[in-house]
């Protein structure tokens, strides 16, 4: 998987397509990646003392890592990140304009 978190990704399926946001949560297991603030569902949570009121509350579901982009950080511009290895270290690079992400 080439997201990790902090990253900013663009959203290429789904209701909030061509949106862009911030990984805040990446589980490897299932290949599944949560943006801030992108991907929202409402869930009802029931009253939890008696004479409360229940209510709506708003989340931001994981989706799918297949369909995220890299949106590069110099440029701006969604790219596949590709890797170089310097000096022993393993970095990420934007394949459209070369600079180090």
């Amino acid at each position: 998987m080439n997201i990790k978190k902090g990253d900013t990704v663009k959203i290429l399926a789904g209701k909030d397509s061509g949106k862009t946001g911030k990984v805040i949560n990446i589980d490897h297991k299932t290949g599944r990646a949560s943006v801030e603030g992108l991907n929202i569902f409402k869930k009802h949570v029931r009253a939890k003392r008696q004479g409360e009121k229940g209510e709506v509350v708003q989340l931001s579901r994981p989706m799918n890592a297949s369909n995220l982009i890299l949106v590069c950080p110099s440029c701006h511009k969604s790219t596949r990140p590709g890797y170089r290895v310097e000096d022993k270290i393993k970095t990420r690079y934007c394949k459209k304009c070369q600079a180090t992400i």
